[in-house]
């Protein structure tokens, strides 16, 4: 039985994923953002950290599939000093 190994992104393949996707938020749909990457990475590398980022609440993908950026922690903050969560 053959074990596939998975590859981890380094930092800087997150931090190029993140800053496109600020770039595009709600444009695109995950493969069309993928393409609009300013270097070239593995599909399932991309895959990986879209996945990481989803998780940590960094993004969300809408029904239609369209990747949207929702990290915002200055709003969060500002929200924190009054008080509302």
């Amino acid at each position: 039985m053959k074990k596939s190994k998975l590859h981890s992104p380094t930092l800087n393949s997150v931090l190029m994923v993140e800053k496109t996707i600020q770039k595009y938020s709600q444009e695109y749909g995950k493969y069309q953002l993928w393409k609009k990457l300013p270097k070239k990475m593995m599909y399932q590398t991309y895959l990986v950290i879209l996945d990481y980022l989803e998780q940590s609440g960094k993004i969300m993908i809408d029904k239609d599939g369209c990747v949207l950026w929702t990290w915002n922690p200055e709003g969060i903050k500002k929200l924190v000093e009054k008080g509302l969560i």
